[in-house]
């Protein structure tokens, strides 16, 4: 476009119209200015997110544990590393406890490298296991990662199907405007003689025929989108989730945390038959981590009290048993001041109950407590303690535990979620629970959230025994899975994909990470997750709430949907324009349309394009539709039609308009500003027509939306003011119209849509 406004500035030039050429060139520096601008509101969208995505570190500053952006890690920091992270900067170990940091992406090597206090830890790098303190020594580019990345700034990333898909539609539009232009060029050289004036039309059939305005409508409705989504506390990292999210079909999500508020309170604790309640608080304290960020955790050792405090103070932690894949469970092994060994663990009530080895009564003791527990929605974790006479072994299994009893903990469901799974059920989305928790647990808070769970719950041992073609069924029935490890997590996302459904899954630890980059949309834990899941995921939920991603869904529809309308305006606008560029040559009338006025009009379809559709909200009704079907086209052949058909009606409304009054007899000025003003009004009519594709004009003009009638008022006042102030009127050539010939061409330009009104109102309820 800059590119034809300058030719046509220099061709103005050669004939001697310095005024047009004066327009043309102030009109360059406009669209710069406002090119410009939209960047940068658009950059300033992603660089806000890319501060709030960037991986989080803990770091100790003030005496105090604070968790920061991985961009604001300082030299001098000393930072917290734990398993699952991403190390935000090179650092010096300072105490390690039992680190080992995979650095295959720095040395290639796959072994994790177990490292010591005094070894050097890198930016980028993963802490697989074990917890540290370091020093910060080197940030950013003066890292050996930052090094490295240098690189990839040679490295173009690949087009979205969105933009793959617009520039189809673009050569289209491009190879019709260069042909046609040509011909126009060719029928004033060959019937009047005049190339130079061929040229200029020329270029301004291209001027009025090339869709500009599609990439303006991809970058700043994808850019304000996703800084639009993180308002509502969700951060995209990467584009094409935007896109995929109107199409989601089911929401795979976590139990703790997300449908419940992570705030983990010790209600009771059931006991054995001899153990007292203070024992097996203390035993549950034992197997806590030392410094915790597990709720559970943190509830137990407020509920344990102050003797367990001071135990945990004064013992010393001689063997950290972790909790894994093969053994659900935290086993550790304490010192007392004295030498006097104990062993303690919590977790599964199945992995405890068969290291204490208890009889068939005590069993089914136990086991009664645990279903009568789950069944009101409490989380149980058993507790069992071994004394020690020697070093601790190996395996904890080697040891002999006295079973103790349960401590119940309690995660009340977050008041929106009951809401956010009704507005998911109307929308056509089906929520599954995907939890470790015991099944009667998994049910109860399925039950409370409304997540439909009629068929009961599969546990992740009755996964485990499943063929695929069992498992496919499964999917199709069952929408509560308990006891699931992270890689099932995964198997149930292939199974969901190969179903044909378009998936959504939730995630927080080291082993989701697979999971969340084969679906669809990995949705990542902001606040618990760990960096590896953080990228791997698509999103990220910054306070890990169920809420938070139906409000995502709902805006990942609204934008899909503002980009169709927005097209579908950029495509119907240009039909008349540039038809009323050369159809007055072919019928014998005087042109009207020159560059100055193909300017004018971008000046109105630029701003409605990119700011009024951006800012078109559809309210409930985009929640009350199924799915998209992720296969559906931007430019599939109906919607393409239906566009066509816009514009090629308002093309011949305002052509007839325009025929009429040639033949009434007005001079060139009038019929000049005639046929312009009916363009307009032509223009202003679609962008109020294609808001919506199923609101009729009168119900979407009460839905708020005040860019819209910015632009309709400007559009509208510099109209008057290009036909009436004779200053501006003399720039496009017109002379004053009557009110009666202002208010045909305003009749005109509304009549090219009155079918389109027609076809809303009469057809079925669009579902989809």
């Amino acid at each position: 476009m800059f590119t034809l406004l300058l030719a046509a500035c220099a061709i103005y030039l050669a004939i001697g119209e310095r005024r047009e050429a004066l327009v043309l060139a102030v009109s360059v520096i406009v669209m710069i200015t406002i090119t410009v601008a939209q960047t940068r509101r658009s950059e300033h969208a992603l660089r806000a997110l890319r501060d709030l995505s960037s991986p989080r570190a803990l770091v100790i500053r003030d005496g105090a544990a604070r968790r920061i952006s991985g961009a604001d890690v300082a030299r001098g920091d000393l930072l917290l590393l734990a398993e699952g992270d991403r190390v935000p900067a090179d650092a010096r170990l300072l105490a390690t406890n039992a680190l080992s940091v995979d650095e295959s992406l720095l040395t290639g090597e796959s072994l994790p490298a177990d490292k010591s206090p005094g070894d050097t830890v890198y930016s980028g790098t993963l802490v697989v296991s074990g917890q540290a303190r370091a020093g910060v020594e080197a940030t950013g580019p003066r890292t050996e990662f930052g090094r490295i990345g240098a690189s990839l700034a040679a490295l173009e990333s690949e087009s979205t199907p969105l933009q793959q898909e617009t520039g189809r539609v673009v050569r289209w539009f491009a190879a019709a405007g260069i042909t046609l232009c040509l011909a126009l060029i060719a029928y004033y050289v060959i019937e009047r003689g005049e190339w130079l004036s061929g040229v200029l039309a020329g270029l301004t059939l291209a001027m009025a025929i090339l869709p500009e305005e599609f990439p303006v409508v991809l970058t700043v409705f994808l850019a304000l989108g996703a800084w639009r989504i993180s308002r509502h506390g969700v951060l995209t990292r990467r584009m094409p989730a935007i896109e995929t999210l109107g199409a989601a079909t089911v929401l795979c999500v976590d139990k703790t945390g997300t449908l419940t508020e992570n705030r983990m309170k010790l209600v009771d604790v059931y006991t054995g038959a001899d153990p007292s309640r203070q024992r097996t608080l203390d035993a549950a304290a034992l197997a806590c981590e030392q410094d915790p960020f597990d709720p559970m955790e943190r509830a137990i050792l407020a509920a344990a009290g102050r003797v367990a405090e001071e135990q945990r103070a004064s013992w010393a932690l001689e063997r950290d048993y972790p909790f894994g894949a093969d053994f659900l469970a935290v086993c550790h092994v304490w010192r007392s001041p004295d030498g006097v060994r104990r062993a303690a663990v919590k977790g599964a009530a199945e992995t405890v109950m068969g290291l204490c080895r208890l009889d068939d009564a005590a069993a089914r003791a136990a086991q009664g407590r645990l279903e009568q527990a789950a069944q009101q929605g409490l989380r149980l974790l058993a507790v069992a303690e071994a004394p020690l006479a020697g070093d601790p072994p190996a395996d904890p299994r080697a040891l002999q535990f006295h079973w103790l009893g349960f401590v119940a903990l309690a995660d009340p469901l977050r008041a929106e979620v009951p809401g956010a799974v009704a507005l998911c059920r109307e929308a056509g989305i089906r929520v599954v629970m995907i939890t470790g928790d015991h099944p009667g647990t998994a049910l109860a808070i399925a039950r409370r959230a409304g997540i439909d769970e009629r068929a009961g719950a599969l546990s992740g041992p009755e996964l485990a025994r499943m063929s695929a073609e069992e498992l496919a069924a499964a999917v199709q029935r069952v929408n509560v899975f308990a006891r699931v490890r992270p890689e099932q997590k995964l198997a149930l996302v292939r199974a969901y994909k190969a179903a044909g459904e378009v998936v959504a899954m939730t995630g927080d630890g080291v082993n989701d990470a697979a999971a969340l980059k084969a679906a669809h949309i990995g949705i990542a834990m902001g606040r618990r997750g760990t960096d590896v899941a953080r990228e791997a995921a698509a999103l990220v939920l910054v306070e890990d709430d169920f809420g938070s991603m139906v409000d995502t869904v709902r805006l990942g529809r609204r934008i899909y949907a503002n980009i169709a309308n927005a097209m579908r305006y950029i495509v119907a606008v240009h039909v008349p324009t540039a038809g009323m560029s050369f159809l007055p040559l072919v019928f014998g009338w005087p042109p009207f349309l020159f560059p100055v006025h193909v300017v004018f009009l971008e000046f109105v379809i630029d701003p409605a394009c990119s700011i009024v559709f951006e800012a078109e909200d559809p309210g409930a009704e985009v929640m009350r539709r199924p799915p998209r079907d992720p296969h559906e086209r931007l430019f599939g052949w109906r919607h393409l039609l239906i566009s066509l058909m816009l514009g090629l009606s308002g093309l011949a409304a305002v052509c007839a308009a325009y025929g009429v009054a040639a033949a009434s007899g007005l001079v060139d000025g009038e019929l000049r500003a005639f046929g312009f003003a009916a363009v307009v009004f032509t223009n202003l009519a679609l962008i109020h027509a294609t808001r919506s594709r199923d609101l009729s004009l009168a119900r979407s003009l009460r839905r708020p939306n005040a860019a819209l009638w910015w632009v309709t008022g400007l559009a509208l006042a510099a109209l008057l003011a290009a036909v009436y102030w004779p200053p501006m009127a003399v720039i496009f050539r017109f002379e004053p119209l009557s009110a009666v010939a202002l208010a045909w061409s305003a009749a005109a330009g509304a009549a090219g849509v009155l079918w389109y009104e027609a076809y809303k109102l009469l057809r079925p309820a669009r579902r989809a």
